[in-house]
């Protein structure tokens, strides 16, 4: 009888072990699968910029064709898988192709604002005037939503407005916040307001 007691308490042992690993790689899975969404939604939030910057690329010098095909050079190059996804899937390998365009997207928004209309605002003068309205700190994605409804008559783009505020934050007029993944942006405490008309 007390031969069966220690294999009962092994076969417990590993039952358990096994159920709590089970747990931790359904966590996991979870997770990765949630990352992987965010990484999607980033992507195709790339490709709608490049459409866009493709677009005011032609009407600025028309250069667009030339700049495509060396984009298109870089494309076909091998590029390293980036980190966050671990390189598992194709489509994380596509990711890495405009995770490395990033940088020169991060000008763009200066570019963006020049070609405005005469007495218009430039996006930094509004994202900084509206957060200057706020009574807490808010993210690109809500300071993109306050901006297309007070101004429809402009394209408001999420990856213009989170370029704007990290050039407001270098700038020093905006303070940058992290909470968990999430950034979050509020006027910096000495910054002058930019008046927005």
């Amino acid at each position: 009888m007390s031969g069966h007691l220690p294999t009962t308490s092994v076969t417990a042992d590993y039952a358990q072990r096994v159920s709590d690993d089970l747990s931790a790689n359904r966590s996991e899975q979870e997770r990765v699968r949630a990352e992987l969404a965010r990484l999607q939604d980033e992507l195709v939030r790339l490709e709608e910029s490049e459409q866009v910057l493709t677009k005011m690329q032609e009407v600025l010098g028309g250069t667009a064709k030339r700049v495509a095909k060396q984009s298109m050079g870089r494309k076909t190059a091998a590029a390293p898988a980036p980190r966050r996804s671990g390189g598992k899937t194709a489509a994380g390998k596509s990711a890495a192709a405009p995770g490395r365009r990033t940088p020169k997207k991060a000008a763009s928004p200066k570019k963006a604002a020049s070609p405005k209309k005469l007495g218009e605002p430039t996006w930094l003068e509004l994202t900084t005037s509206y957060l200057a309205g706020q009574s807490e700190p808010k993210s690109a994605a809500e300071v993109a939503a306050s901006l297309t409804e007070a101004h429809p008559e402009r394209a408001v783009q999420v990856t213009v407005v989170r370029n704007t505020l990290e050039q407001g934050v270098a700038q020093g007029l905006l303070e940058r916040s992290k909470q968990g993944r999430s950034v979050f942006y509020s006027l910096a405490s000495a910054a002058p307001v930019p008046s927005a008309s």
